[in-house]
């Protein structure tokens, strides 16, 4: 498991592109493997699994000090690709393209499948502490209950499913979702916000071949910027505006953990003051 250590503000201000890259991107997607990442921030571990030609299971790693990787943890996971099976303790759940699984502290087992081999699932996880226990869930994108944001004057028309969150999948900190990008948009998350009480992550997906996305992090005064490409991640501190414009439209999943559930605590930055 890849263990990164959180900076502040200071410090990112000072960094250059490949170090920025090396702290706060990350490739999740390879076949047949199962990576992680633990960050420092809020202690988010963002993981990618590609189950080809064999099962992935969710493994123990020795930083958690753990028996086992949920006994003091929750889980959502977000298939992106063909369709899936996530198998937890005694639970099967299939699970189509943007259907999202929920596991909450205490399921001991957990193991990741694909329904056939030459359509792989592609899933995407993210994990935070949780000190209760909450049940495990399926909830499909039909269920998701799709906000329309945005307009195409703009170039930010985009679909927002909520997965968990208050009046979604229960869960102890997780708050986790995706959004779509209608055709001929390119722009997330604009107007910018932060939310000094939590972290957020990001993961790109459906991003075309030769095209990217330029995410922008960095204190709103104090932006940075990363190109990042399909099945990339990017985790964003409590300080940093998360936004991003592609070279075609896309999508990604966000997910954060941290203070509250509250989907709408943001503190937003009018964009004549970004910089």
């Amino acid at each position: 498991m890849d263990v990164r250590f959180a900076q502040g503000p200071d410090e990112v201000s000072k960094l250059n592109t490949e170090q920025l890259r090396k702290n706060f991107l990350i490739d999740l997607i390879q076949p047949d493997y199962l990576n992680l990442m633990y960050s420092h921030y809020d202690r988010l571990i963002l993981g990618g699994a590609c189950p080809k030609t064999k099962e992935l299971e969710l493994p123990n790693p020795a930083e958690l000090r753990a028996n086992y990787f949920l006994e003091r943890r929750e889980i959502g996971i977000i298939n992106v690709g063909g369709a899936g099976i996530v198998e937890a303790g005694n639970e099967k759940y299939n699970v189509n393209k943007l259907d999202a699984v929920y596991l909450g502290k205490g399921t001991e087992k957990v193991i990741l499948k694909s329904a056939d081999a030459s359509k792989p699932a592609v899933f995407y996880l993210l994990s935070s502490p949780a000190h209760q226990t909450y049940p495990n869930r399926l909830l499909t994108k039909e269920q998701a209950t799709p906000t329309e944001m945005g307009e195409l004057k703009t170039a930010n028309k985009r679909t927002i499913y909520k997965y968990i969150f208050l009046d979604g999948i229960k869960s102890c900190q997780l708050v986790m979702g995706l959004t779509v990008l209608a055709e001929g948009s390119v722009w997330n998350t604009m107007p910018a916000h932060t939310h000094t009480r939590r972290a957020e992550a990001y993961f790109y997906f459906d991003v075309p071949e030769n095209h990217r996305v330029v995410h922008f992090m960095g204190e709103p005064t104090e932006t940075r910027h990363l190109f990042v490409s399909n099945y990339q991640a990017i985790i964003s501190p409590p300080w940093s505006i998360h936004s991003g414009s592609g070279t075609s439209n896309y999508s990604f999943i966000w997910g954060m953990c941290g203070e509250n559930l509250v989907y709408t605590d943001m503190d937003a930055v009018p964009i004549p003051e970004l910089r």
